[in-house]
């Protein structure tokens, strides 16, 4: 059981990782750090929601749409 909980863990931390390396690629060489700090910090809500994401993807779900509000 240790091992498939580890395992569970071990794919969404890679999950967020890969929801994040658009942003920090984009980011890495051209912005301070700061602004690379900033933007991964707005990027992470969405990053750790990536199960759902990748859900209703599958599913054929629309997006829901942002809102700055």
């Amino acid at each position: 059981m240790r091992v498939f909980i580890a395992l569970v863990v071990i794919v969404y931390l890679v999950g967020v990782g890969v929801v994040l390396a658009p942003t920090i690629s984009t980011r890495w060489t051209t912005s301070t750090a700061s602004d690379l700090s900033a933007s991964v910090w707005a990027e992470l809500p969405r990053a750790l929601a990536w199960p759902v994401t990748a859900y209703r993807r599958m599913m054929g779900e629309p997006e829901p749409v942002k809102t700055n509000g």
